[in-house]
């Protein structure tokens, strides 16, 4: 490359150009090191603390809980799969996805599969608490265990069938795994954009807000109840202090996961709209770095959930501290003051439930 040297105009030069992508790739390199460093601590010892926390009692019964529980399980795998092997390929120049073609097309399979299977998970508490809040007695019913179960199940086994194009489609090219620019990519980077980015975003945010609209219809009909038998109406429509603490958890986590979660489906959309252009060395190195930095995003979201959970709800550190005391601390359960003024470790339970 021959140097040119910046003239009066302030035109940029090759070598400054150059400059310039060194600069950009020792930024990515160094946030992929100590960000995602950070992010996948902080994440594992996140999912194990959420894990021993949602298979206490207090939450045993719940089908949210039982939705935070699986995704709590299958972020673990995220961040050991998908966010390591990202850490190692931006961070420490192991980029073993584009010598071997199986491990190319196996890290990405697992890693669309570990990512949409905890998000989808999130998306199945939210549609949970609108049928729990509902006020039809056969809505409802849709949040049960029983459903709860099926569900959590179903989510690993369709979103193994659906990225099973990826082990079809995906290939080295020119050094990199990728599934190409013809037709299947430009198809690919939009199904991406939606699956990924807008889909999630636009259920989390519908369900919310029904949710919300349940809550406050519910609130309104218990306080219009009538004079005559108001204690018996005002109970029977009142949420339980584990629902409303679930709620407000899950509320939480939408809008966290919105925030961190948005630059992705952006930038995926303005992928699949340039992705025949034909690019400069320096838009190539900034759009790696730019990519990159949206799933680190996506893997900070993931991480603080564990943090989210304990912020929003004070049932939850109480679970948490108390699984501290017993398992780490090898001490007696900490009392729990009941209405009376005594204490008692089974006031715990029942409180929980309502």
């Amino acid at each position: 490359m021959s140097n040119i040297t910046t003239n009066s105009t302030g035109i940029v030069t090759a070598d400054n150009q150059a400059n310039l992508i060194a600069l950009v790739n020792l930024l990515n390199k160094t946030i992929s090191q100590y960000g995602l460093g950070l992010i996948w601590l902080i994440g594992n010892l996140g999912s194990i603390f959420n894990c021993i926390v949602f298979s206490q009692p207090t939450y045993g019964k719940s089908p949210c809980a039982m939705y935070f529980l699986a995704s709590s399980v299958a972020q673990f795998f995220t961040f050991n799969f998908a966010l390591l092997t990202r850490m190692l390929q931006y961070g420490y120049g192991i980029n073993a996805i584009s010598i071997d073609l199986w491990f190319c097309k196996a890290r990405f399979y697992f890693f669309y599969v570990f990512v949409a299977v905890p998000r989808y998970y999130i998306i199945m508490a939210s549609i949970d608490r609108y049928f729990a809040s509902s006020r039809s007695a056969r809505r409802r019913q849709w949040s049960s265990t029983k459903i709860a179960v099926r569900l959590i199940i179903g989510n690993i086994i369709l979103w193994c069938i659906i990225y099973t194009q990826v082990l079809v489609f995906y290939d080295i090219s020119s050094g990199s795994c990728s599934y190409g620019s013809g037709a299947y990519g430009v198809f690919f980077s939009i199904y991406i954009s939606i699956d990924s980015g807008i889909l999630p975003l636009l259920l989390m945010l519908i369900f919310g807000l029904l949710t919300v609209r349940n809550i406050h219809k519910t609130k309104k009909r218990v306080d219009a109840a009538p004079t005559t038998d108001t204690g018996r109406s005002k109970k029977s429509g009142k949420m339980s202090k584990k629902d409303v603490q679930l709620h407000r958890m899950l509320a939480n986590q939408i809008i966290l996961f919105i925030i961190l979660n948005l630059p992705n489906p952006c930038y995926l959309v303005y992928r699949s709209l340039t992705i025949t252009l034909v690019k400069s060395p320096f838009r190539k190195a900034t759009e790696t770095f730019l990519s990159n930095m949206t799933y680190v995003l996506i893997y900070l979201g993931f991480s603080l959930t564990f943090a989210n959970f304990f912020v929003s709800s004070d049932m939850y550190r109480r679970e948490f501290f108390q699984v501290i005391r017993t398992k780490v601390l090898r001490q007696a359960p900490a009392p729990t003051a009941t209405g009376g003024g005594t204490t008692v470790k089974a006031a715990r339970q029942n409180d929980g439930d309502g």
